[in-house]
């Protein structure tokens, strides 16, 4: 798929599956999904762009880089939590803004209760953090609130996606880049992506 980038690392493809499998408990869930997460960064974050600085070592000065804006990250409420605390400990110098997204399991539409974005994302590198990326519903309020404040170099990391999420995504936003460790099969019929791995959040803090 364009603009999807599958990340198929053998530590990733292992961990993906100890945390599909239903026997696993919250505390090994957490565990799992921050190891996963710390290798998905890597990849999600290798168009970032540096700039040359100068930079004095013990012995003499040499040129090194650093990133060239800012980096935002974004987790979706509530399971992106469990995603965050390991890519802070690799970009500990990023901001954070959280968004609260709730799906309406009628009507399967994101509803909106937390929004603490900064103000101005016009200049920034934006992650946005999703682990399920299912009906795209939720991605796709994400970005319609980081695109108001002025976001435009945005790429979104999720754990597992349905191929109905990622075109629901391009439909809005062609050339988002995408980064997943799984493109799983479709959704049934409530939204839940098959095979899939559960409610991530329900699973992550044990409710």
């Amino acid at each position: 798929m364009k603009n999807v980038t599958v990340i198929a690392h053998p530590l990733v493809r292992h961990n993906l599956t100890r945390l599909r499998d239903h026997r696993t408990q919250s505390p090994e869930f957490r565990r799992l999904l921050g190891e996963i997460a710390t290798l998905m960064i890597y990849e999600a974050t290798r168009s970032l762009r540096v700039k040359k600085v100068s930079v004095r070592t013990p012995l003499e000065t040499t040129t090194g880089v650093e990133l060239e804006r800012e980096v935002v990250l974004v987790p979706v409420l509530r399971a992106g939590l469990g995603m965050l605390d390991p890519i802070l400990n690799i970009i500990p110098h990023a901001r954070v803004g959280f968004l609260g997204l709730k799906r309406e399991e009628s009507t399967l539409r994101a509803h909106l209760y937390h929004n603490s974005l900064p103000k101005d994302l016009s200049q920034h590198e934006i992650i946005l953090i999703d682990p399920m990326l299912a009906t795209g519903g939720s991605a796709v309020a994400a970005l319609d609130l980081i695109k108001e404040r002025g976001g435009r170099r945005i790429r979104l990391v999720s754990l597992v996606s349905a191929p109905e999420g990622i075109a629901c995504v391009h439909k809005h936003y062609k050339t988002l880049p995408i980064f997943t460790a799984s493109i799983d099969r479709e959704l049934n019929e409530v939204g839940y992506i098959l095979p899939g791995l559960g409610d991530a959040g329900d699973r992550l803090f044990g409710t």
